[in-house]
């Protein structure tokens, strides 16, 4: 299953979990990591220019990429936190593509799907990460929202914001 498959958000949105057997879990391990603290200076967030959907794994990737670009100053100079959260369930109808498999599959007869992922379903301008830094390691967490950004497959914009 490619991410790309699933990018663009068509239809109805499923999040009907009690219908199926086999739940996917979120890989999201965390929501917020860092030192949670009143004394920031800046807050930094990454926001979406598009509609998109935007799987879990690809989610957890950014922000991974996001938070060890931050820590290499310390784990007590930032607090990120994941704004969005992975409700919409992805579904996938395989078909056999071997000799014979004609007789075996049932084509588009039933092709409910079975689930396979999670997603979140962003509009333009919303959050998806936000971290709140100290103005000495500014620099260095724009750029780990850079690379965050290349995670999420769609354009982002950053936008900081100074709190004092």
């Amino acid at each position: 299953m490619k991410g790309a498959n699933y990018r663009e958000p068509r239809g109805m949105p499923y999040v009907r979990r009690e219908y199926i057997a086999g739940k996917p879990q979120s890989k999201i391990a965390k929501f917020s990591s860092g030192q949670p603290s009143n004394n920031y200076d800046f807050k930094l967030e990454l926001l979406v220019t598009e509609n998109i959907q935007i799987r879990h794994n690809a989610l957890e990737a950014a922000r991974l990429a996001a938070n060890k670009r931050m820590s290499q100053a310390g784990e007590a100079t930032f607090f990120s936190k994941l704004k969005v959260y992975p409700h919409v369930l992805l579904r996938e109808n395989k078909m056999i593509a071997t000799a014979g498999a004609d007789r075996l599959q049932e084509g588009m007869r039933r092709a409910f799907g079975k689930a396979t992922g999670l997603a979140a379903r962003l509009k333009p301008g919303q959050t998806v990460i936000e971290a709140y830094v100290l103005s000495i390691n500014l620099s260095l967490a724009k750029e780990g929202f850079k690379i965050a950004s290349s995670k999420i497959g769609c354009p982002t914009e950053i936008r900081v914001t100074s709190l004092k």
